[in-house]
């Protein structure tokens, strides 16, 4: 029988189950919140009063963003771990490969990305994170702000209004409204696309659900933090064997499934800025 490919693990299982959290919070705030934003949408309308109409859409909607704000504190906490086993430090931030924040070697490679697209250089050596994927991180942070607080003073105006004045409410419904919406419209088209329909994942990257990826595929995306490995001497110690094609083939279908109903919401947030 032939040998499998060895794998090199890239995530924790805590990282697959926040992400869980995050797709069952943002598939069910986005798909409840779009049946306030376009009622007129027949296609809302009728996941409206699947649900049980506006009311009970309303209390799901509430669910969606007691998740939200559980797996970001569970985030934090894990955050503040890492810098108190000294995983992480203050300047470990701003110089080594584990870091979420943008650098100025980002900006080099989106330019240097944007050129291997039009053929005009080589594809670019991406370490542990791409700009993308910085983006996507910092882009949650900015929602869950953004959306959460304004969402917290439509949910409770009373207490709201002991500090704020009573315009806040209209000015929070249109941030909460508008930022919502683009949300939604960022995350089913640039992030589907590049985490999952560009030609080098299509149909869908499974790593974030199976925590690992061919160390072929780990070489030829990451070699920056491939050498990285190789030169501390760590690569042995994050190899793993590939699941079994049972396991892969549920992993496939569960994926597809999310990416699937993400893809029918975009489509009728569409069809409602041009259509209704």
């Amino acid at each position: 029988m032939e040998k499998q490919e060895q794998h090199i693990r890239r995530f924790q299982v805590s990282h697959t189950v926040i992400h869980l959290m995050i797709i069952t919070s943002f598939l069910i705030l986005a798909l409840t919140g779009m049946t306030l934003k376009f009622p007129d949408n027949q296609f809302f309308a009728l996941i409206s009063k699947g649900l049980g109409g506006p009311i009970v859409t309303g209390y799901i909607h509430r669910f969606g963003a007691i998740l939200t704000f559980i797996y970001a504190g569970i985030h934090l906490v894990q955050l503040g771990l890492l810098f108190k086993r000294k995983k992480m430090t203050v300047m470990g931030l701003f110089s080594e490969e584990y870091t979420l924040v943008p650098l100025p070697r980002d900006a080099i490679e989106l330019k240097n990305n944007l050129l291997y697209f039009i053929g005009k250089g080589p594809k670019p050596e991406f370490g542990r994170w791409t700009y993308w994927e910085k983006f996507d991180y910092m882009a949650v942070f900015w929602g869950i702000t953004v959306i959460g607080a304004s969402g917290l003073v439509l949910w409770f105006p009373e207490v709201a209004t002991w500090v704020l004045p009573g315009w806040a409410i209209n000015v929070a419904t249109i941030i909460h409204s508008d930022e919502a919406l683009l949300a939604a419209g960022f995350i089913f088209t640039i992030h589907f696309f590049n985490t999952h329909l560009r030609p080098d994942t299509f149909p869908m990257d499974t790593a974030i659900f199976t925590q690992r990826v061919p160390l072929s595929k780990f070489k030829e995306e990451r070699p920056r933090e491939y050498e990285e490995m190789v030169n501390k001497g760590e690569l042995e110690n994050h190899l793993v064997p590939a699941l079994s094609s049972t396991l892969m083939k549920t992993v496939k279908t569960f994926g597809l499934t999310f990416l699937t109903i993400g893809l029918i919401i975009v489509i009728g947030i569409i069809y409602s800025l041009v259509f209704i």
